[in-house]
């Protein structure tokens, strides 16, 4: 199977786990990664405002060379997932919204064809569950992950906006536990799972993300957890940064270990 796929500006820097063990484990299990040629960042953040459009034109993009190529589009960064899923619905569904980002890519040099949302987006886990399976993923493991407890933290923008991310259950999520039971491993479920880390106001209010932040890692913790793992390098850099007790690792990490491609030191 083939996808296309935007990794986005973070995991070129300072997120490369995330983006080399996704492409690892996706050729174990059967899946071409496609990258989309010269891509742009994302944005990093979705602005409502309908007049802000200019900033949304590279999701635009990359949504636009993935209909040429009549593949569904792939991205792992919680971030540039939130904001590209929220750019196609703006795309099919506000026609001011639409008719204005058209006009601009019409100024192209090689100007494609109007686009009005034709692409499908997935989030790398929302591929493994419903085109790869976590039935087939659980037969892939070669080091099941049996007897470590081990928390999910989703953040914000994998769950929300909840009617535009169509993700999972906003409010009691299960995605990335039912993940982690298939590499062998016991989910933690606790309270602070799907909150924010506070990284939007890290730049103006560092004492507060740090408070969110440790709100989250310590939630995790007393809930017996023994590892931590995310899909957001921003929430990963917080945890880290303000002391969690415990490791913090992306989650196709763990994948990678389950399927035998990284080794497990239980730290990194």
């Amino acid at each position: 199977m083939k996808v296309s796929y935007f990794p986005g500006c973070t995991l070129r820097t300072k997120a490369k786990d995330l983006d080399f063990y996704a492409r690892k484990c996706a050729e174990i299990l059967g899946v071409e990664l496609c990258e989309i040629k010269d891509w742009q960042c994302c944005g990093a953040s979705f602005i409502s405002a309908k007049d802000e459009v200019a900033s949304k034109l590279s999701s635009v993009r990359a949504l636009v060379a993935a209909r040429e190529e009549g593949q569904p589009l792939v991205t792992v960064c919680s971030a540039c997932h939130n904001v590209i899923k929220q750019t196609n619905h703006a795309m099919q569904t506000d026609e001011e919204f639409a008719s204005k980002a058209n006009l601009y890519m019409s100024q192209d040099k090689e100007p494609a064809a109007p686009y009005n949302g034709e692409t499908e987006v997935y989030h790398y886990l929302e591929m493994l569950r419903d085109t790869v399976g976590f039935d087939k993923i659980k037969e892939a493991v070669k080091n099941p992950l049996t007897g470590k407890k081990i928390a999910a933290y989703y953040g914000c923008m994998l769950l929300r906006p909840g009617k535009v991310m169509n993700f999972d259950d906003p409010e009691n999520p299960s995605i990335m536990e039912n993940f982690i039971r298939a590499l062998g491993a016991e989910p933690v479920v606790y309270p602070a799972r799907n909150e924010c880390c506070g990284s939007y106001v890290v730049l103006e209010d560092a004492e507060s993300a740090k408070k969110k932040s440790n709100s989250v890692s310590e939630s995790a913790v007393n809930h017996g957890a023994e590892m931590i793992v995310t899909a957001c390098p921003l929430c990963k850099y917080n945890l880290e940064k303000n002391g969690s007790s415990v490791p913090v690792v992306y989650f196709t990490e763990l994948l990678a270990i389950a399927l035998g491609v990284k080794e497990d030191t239980d730290a990194e």
